[in-house]
């Protein structure tokens, strides 16, 4: 007959010897940390995920605080608001302001310039300091017995000036408001200078004005005709006047103006 031992058996040693073989391959597997490709990517979308839900709740929490404000609160904010926009507005319209005068002053000056030397340049042509050209006629006068005297040129000037003449010049003289002509032995002066035949007038104006204005019945080339001279009338257009004057300062007269 067999016996049966009644000594309890020990069955713990095999389980502990398992679950200490359990945690060792845990901890192997855990350390040194091993991080894949596919974890840091895991990683990163987790933080970034984070990061928008606390900038969600802080602007939650920014707006809650307005919904907890009270009505004068509200008000006020929304005045202050309006105040600031309306202050920028006023800035900006006032920039805008500020540029459109610049602008204008600019072009106001271009243009108080733009007329100054035009103006200086038509009294230039009037006071003889400045050459000028453009449409007019050329009066030759041939003298071969020299009986034009100083009034009959005299005449021919007034009588262009009278048909519009803007600018004459006579042989090398400029003619302008003094002039004067004197007779002189063999010849005139003008404004002191001496010149002698042919004289050759040079005017500046309306050709179908200057020529007739010439030929009138009685006129100047009838009346130099008679004194045995020849005179011709060329139209053209382009007549240069560059015989010159110098600028004088007027010792007296001075502008109103200043």
């Amino acid at each position: 007959m067999r016996l049966m031992s009644t000594e309890p058996v020990n069955t713990e040693e095999p389980s502990e010897a398992a679950e200490q073989t359990g945690r060792q391959r845990l901890v192997a597997g855990l350390w040194p940390p091993r991080a894949s490709r596919a974890q840091l990517i895991v990683a990163l979308l987790l933080f970034v995920l984070g990061l928008g839900l606390a900038i969600q709740v802080r602007s939650t929490s920014d707006t809650s605080a307005l919904r907890g404000a009270r009505q004068e609160d509200l008000v006020r904010i929304l005045d202050e608001v309006d105040d600031r926009t309306k202050r920028l507005q006023d800035e900006k319209q006032r920039l805008e302001d500020q540029r459109t005068e610049l602008e204008n002053s600019s072009d106001q000056a271009e243009e108080a310039r733009k007329q100054t030397v035009e103006k200086e340049a038509q009294l230039g042509v009037l006071a003889g300091t400045v050459a000028a050209q453009g449409p007019g006629i050329t009066l030759t006068v041939t003298d071969p017995k020299g009986l034009v005297e100083a009034d009959m040129l005299l005449d021919a000037i007034q009588e262009l000036r009278a048909a519009g003449a803007e600018a004459i010049q006579i042989n090398d003289v400029r003619v302008v408001a003094n002039t004067f002509f004197t007779d002189d032995e063999g010849g005139v002066r003008v404004d002191g200078r001496k010149i002698g035949p042919p004289y050759e007038f040079k005017a500046i104006g309306k050709p179908q004005d200057l020529e007739p204005a010439l030929n009138i019945p009685g006129g100047v080339i009838q009346t130099m005709e008679k004194e045995q001279a020849t005179a011709t009338v060329t139209r053209s257009q382009k007549i240069v006047v560059d015989a010159l004057r110098p600028a004088k300062r007027p010792d007296y007269a001075r502008s109103s103006s200043s």
